[in-house]
């Protein structure tokens, strides 16, 4: 789960995690009053989107308008905001669709001396917590990466004992701090790590962090993610989560007890198992095909299930043809085969489907399949299922 800028700074300033000051405003009335009330010379007023790239981003109505913009007074902050608030931010993450602008947040200008990059992730390699940083700050951490892999420090840390201060201190020195900042650094990082660990969070980004004339560490940015599976643990976060800023059928799904990813392609998939539906969109692509989506029922999919999956695929405009792959181990595939028919019925179908089964009763089900009269094509393994459902789109 995600949430917005100024969501994560409130956790982080909860966990004592240094950020600047700030005040949200959904209008722009509201923007010119936070300039007023922040009191400096110089405010930012930011877009809030579940997206990285805002600075750089422009608003499909106002081409001239970025993302996020330096202001000096409360009537810029209002005018800035007028232009902002309502219309779409295209960004390098949002693809050309953009997202819609509700909420910014107006934030206190500061006096940096410098910007630096932080992360922190699960490497699965180590088999714990990572904390990266990097001197390039502001730049995408993938160019970084790409061009400089030099710059980057990751330092792997214990998720019971956290960072220690020698590790903070290690990262500091690498990244040439002087004395001020060294000791910033020591309470900083270890703060920001334990909040990583603490909140069951997938990632935690901070691009820029920046380091104050004053030699203090501050969080000038925020992006925040938490895995899905341990959000029962922490009820209040899942009352940050913003559904306008979600795929409306990923929404959908989940609701249903489906795992659900939208794609860009026209060929829509119905797998049990993620990683069988990792191979079927694999084997599509391979065959020259483009999946619509990722959609994994599970293991003990019902009929309820099934049908909402179809018509989840089916909603979807660019899907011209839909592969069914269905391994039977738990669930029997005579079961699937009747849920199947049944949803059928229910949803219609108006583009090829191809379906694909193996496992436990597979005969019978085959067997169901030819008696139906429906029009499905039905293949004897997965290559012969890409290789058919990318046939009947003419490919």
């Amino acid at each position: 789960m995600k949430i917005h800028e100024y969501q994560a700074k409130q956790l982080f300033r909860a966990a004592g995690v240094p950020v600047p000051q700030g005040i949200v405003a959904k209008t722009p009335e509201d923007a010119a009053k936070a300039f007023e009330t922040l009191g400096g010379p110089i405010a930012v007023v930011k877009s809030q989107i579940h997206a990285g790239g805002r600075g750089k981003g422009r608003f499909k109505e106002q081409p001239e308008q970025r993302g996020v913009v330096l202001v000096k007074s409360a009537d810029e902050a209002k005018q800035n905001a007028a232009r902002m608030l309502g219309n779409t931010l295209v960004t390098i993450q949002t693809g050309e669709d953009g997202k819609q602008v509700n909420t910014l947040f107006v934030e206190q200008g500061l006096k940096i001396a410098r910007e630096l990059y932080l992360g922190i992730v699960v490497d699965r390699e180590v088999g714990g917590p990572v904390l990266i940083m990097s001197s390039e700050g502001g730049m995408e951490i993938e160019e970084v990466a790409k061009h400089s892999p030099e710059k980057i420090l990751a330092e792997p840390f214990d998720a019971i004992a956290g960072l220690y201060p020698y590790q903070a201190r290690k990262l500091a020195y690498a990244l040439g701090f002087d004395a001020a900042a060294v000791r910033s650094a020591e309470k900083f990082l270890p703060q920001v790590c334990r909040f990583f660990v603490n909140q069951d969070c997938s990632m935690v980004e901070i691009n820029p962090l920046v380091l104050t004339e004053e030699g203090q560490l501050l969080a000038l940015d925020a992006k925040v993610t938490f895995d899905d599976n341990a959000l029962f643990r922490h009820k209040d976060i899942v009352e940050l989560r913003d559904l306008s800023e979600e795929e409306p059928a990923e929404v959908r799904a989940a609701d249903t007890g489906l795992s659900y990813v939208k794609l860009n392609g026209n060929i829509g998939c119905l797998v049990n198992g993620a990683g069988l539906a990792m191979s079927t969109m694999d084997l599509i692509k391979l065959h020259g095909g483009e999946p619509a989506n990722f959609l994994d029922v599970g293991g003990g999919a019902n009929e309820d299930q099934v049908t909402e999956a179809f018509r989840i695929i089916l909603a979807d405009k660019n899907v011209k043809a839909v592969l069914v792959n269905i391994f039977g181990g738990i669930m029997r595939c005579d079961i699937i085969v009747s849920a199947l028919l049944n949803a059928y019925e229910k949803v219609g179908f108006n583009v090829p489907l191809v379906v694909r089964l193996e496992g436990t009763n597979v005969e019978k089900a085959r067997e169901m399949l030819n008696a139906s009269g429906r029009a499905i094509i039905t293949a004897t393994d997965l290559t012969d299922a890409a290789q058919k459902v990318v046939k009947s789109l003419g490919v």
